[in-house]
């Protein structure tokens, strides 16, 4: 269609979105968990963009959208990280809710993890600072990267792979059944973090 494109730097760092799902999506990322630079690299650019474009602001509701689940910051901060024995664990959803981090697939909603790598992110919007989201999201992995340690310091023999199932999605694919066994210190060097706005 026209009118619509993805820009980004050379490293792919930073991306802008025109016109597809939203009508500007503004994302920062990078392999590895410095989550500090992720978020400096959005917060200047959102800022440089807000003076040239003026985003559109309610102060009872945030910034404004076209999708109602981002109300508020509009920020959505993630990243993907493997831990597939927490993940299998009684208190995993439990864990996600008191933390209020929402666990996915990594290829977006209602995709199926694979591997046991999940795209892992805060769940709130609405009523709080973008710092607090990151830090939802950041809380919660650290608690779920503690749990995976635990778990794999106690011996607990690594997930069976989940039998073929169609992904949710609508792609039509069976969800993946291979699965890899590296250390959650392998999984962190491993893992990607990313702020959506």
């Amino acid at each position: 269609p026209e009118g619509r494109g993805i820009y980004h730097n050379d490293n792919k760092t930073f991306l802008t979105w025109v016109n597809e799902e939203d009508q500007l999506r503004i994302i920062s990322m990078q392999k590895g968990g410095d989550i500090g630079c992720v978020f400096s690299r959005l917060a200047k650019a959102v800022n440089e963009l807000s003076d040239k474009l003026g985003f559109q602001y309610s102060p009872n509701l945030g910034y404004l959208s076209s999708c109602p689940t981002n109300l508020g910051t509009g920020m959505r901060a993630s990243v993907h990280i493997k831990i597939p024995h927490a993940s299998q664990h009684a208190y995993f959803t439990k864990i996600c809710d008191e933390y209020h981090i929402q666990p996915r697939g990594i290829h977006g909603e209602h995709s199926q993890s694979s591997g046991g790598v999940y795209d892992i992110s805060n769940k709130r919007r609405l009523g709080l600072s973008e710092v607090q989201c990151v830090q939802d999201m950041y809380n919660g992995v650290k608690k779920l990267i503690n749990l995976e340690k635990t778990l794999e310091a106690k011996g607990a023999p690594a997930p069976s792979p989940p039998a073929a199932a169609a992904s949710s999605s609508g792609s039509g694919k069976s969800a993946p059944t291979s699965r890899s066994t590296s250390s959650p210190t392998e999984s962190t060097k491993r893992s990607k973090s990313c702020i959506l706005l």
